[in-house]
């Protein structure tokens, strides 16, 4: 498993070590082989390129906290490193998510780490509320189990 991280923010460093280990477990927990050995890359921004990529990709005039990129390019049949996707995570709301939740912000870049990755795995809460249902409860259960490792 290959995680690429890349810091384009100057708020708050980064413990790289920190945010590949939980990527790499998320992985595991959710089982599924292709993700394993997968290739994954994370990028921290400020609001200004949030708002950017935002619009960019959704047509949103807005930032937001976490966007999530599918790679598109397909599992070879060796199975050997795909490329799963890109997460964008946007410093600025996790340390007011964080703040309003009361929490840490490693707390929140964890919440918002699963959030993303669940995305690349296949869940949408967009898409229904039985799905929304099922992704708040796959980030909880994966988000506690990150707890538990730290």
């Amino acid at each position: 498993m290959k995680i690429l991280l890349k810091n384009q923010q100057r708020r708050r460093l980064i413990n790289r070590t920190k945010i590949s280990k939980a990527a790499a477990y998320i992985l595991s927990l959710l089982k599924q082989s292709r993700l394993s050995m997968a290739e994954l890359s994370i990028l921290f921004v400020g609001d200004r390129k949030m708002k950017q990529l935002n619009f960019d990709f959704r047509g949103v005039r807005k930032s937001t906290d976490v966007l999530s990129f599918e790679s598109g390019i397909p599992v070879r049949g060796d199975g050997q490193n795909p490329v799963i996707g890109d997460i964008v995570i946007c410093i600025p709301k996790a340390e007011s998510q964080a703040r309003a939740a009361g929490t840490g912000l490693d707390e929140e870049l964890n919440r918002l780490l699963i959030h993303g990755i669940l995305h690349l795995a296949g869940y949408d809460h967009e898409a229904s509320d039985y799905r929304a249902r099922i992704m708040r409860k796959k980030e909880k259960d994966i988000l506690n189990a990150l707890k538990k490792m730290v």
